[in-house]
């Protein structure tokens, strides 16, 4: 292999390492809940576990020549703050709640779903047309998520209406953050808005959790407190930098494409880990959504 062919194949092995990592948050939230923990709980010590890595992050970011010479203002601290409480916090809690209904697989088929929103908040913020194809490629993903979606409410009934209508939330919650974050990634960078906004996002976890819980809550047992380490570190932070060091060797659409291999992995490790069902609904619904996303990474308009 040439030296000029492996910054290429690191990348795309990052962005699928990366892709399967988060996939296994699912798994991860799902084990917890068998102790009998609530979502906050659950959330919280997550995001307690990650939150000195993202401070760390985001100091080593200040660090740099470029953020020296762009020193943040008044108007981006408040920027991070609200991006981080929308994109990190309010996607992520409601996320954690709907996986109390509903399985890994329509979890993350559902927040797969994210492109295809971004396109339709685009239409709606800021009045930008919607190419036909990429009209075709959110038929073709909703379509496969109705699919699974319709297979699941058969068997669990409103349980699943419950829990995919909040997945869906954090989804819609994700894309306002990907809407909104442009402008501010280009003035401050990428890490340096991850590292703090994550930040704000933990802190708002920790503050949720003694509000709305007893310390008592706190007492939970040793091996929700490992998965919670799991969490916070191979599906949260590491994936973070991964997929960022995938984006700088191979360009952000192709780690994307790369990342299509999350719903896959996660479908395995919920039939392998969680003993989840594998049926052809949920195999048609897969291809129909990656399908779809596929068609909007590639071939969509910008």
């Amino acid at each position: 292999m040439t030296s000029a062919h492996r910054p290429a194949l690191s990348g795309l092995l990052l962005a699928a390492a990366g892709a399967i990592a988060f996939s296994g948050k699912a798994i991860i939230v799902k084990l917890s809940y068998r102790y009998g923990v609530d979502a906050v709980t659950v959330i919280m010590y997550r995001m307690l576990f990650a939150l000195p890595c993202f401070v760390l992050m985001g100091l080593w970011a200040e660090r740099q020549p470029t953020a020296r010479e762009n020193p943040l203002t008044r108007r981006d601290v408040l920027g991070i703050v609200g991006l981080g409480f929308v994109g990190y916090y309010l996607s992520s809690y409601l996320d954690f709640l709907g996986l109390q209904y509903v399985t890994a697989s329509l979890e993350r088929l559902i927040l797969y779903l994210n492109p295809t929103l971004v396109v339709v908040l685009g239409w709606v913020l800021y009045k930008k047309p919607i190419h036909p194809i990429r009209m075709l490629a959110m038929g073709v993903s909703y379509s496969g998520v109705l699919l699974v979606f319709a297979h699941e409410v058969s068997f669990a009934g409103d349980a699943v209406v419950l829990g995919g209508g909040l997945v869906f939330a954090s989804a819609l919650s994700y894309a306002l953050y990907l809407i909104y974050s442009g402008q501010l990634v280009q003035r401050i960078g990428s890490l340096r808005l991850v590292g703090w906004a994550t930040s704000v996002a933990c802190l708002c976890c920790l503050l949720q959790f003694l509000l709305l819980r007893p310390l008592s809550a706190a007492d939970v047992p040793v091996d929700v407190l490992w998965l919670a380490v799991l969490n916070a570190l191979a599906c949260t932070v590491a994936p973070v930098l991964m997929v960022m060091m995938a984006v700088e060797r191979i360009g952000a659409a192709l780690a994307a494409q790369t990342g299509m291999i999350g719903p896959m992995s996660t479908i395995a490790l919920g039939v392998l880990i969680l003993g989840e069902p594998l049926n052809a609904w949920i195999g048609v619904g897969t291809l129909l959504v990656l399908g779809g996303v596929f068609i909007v990474s590639r071939y969509g308009v910008k």
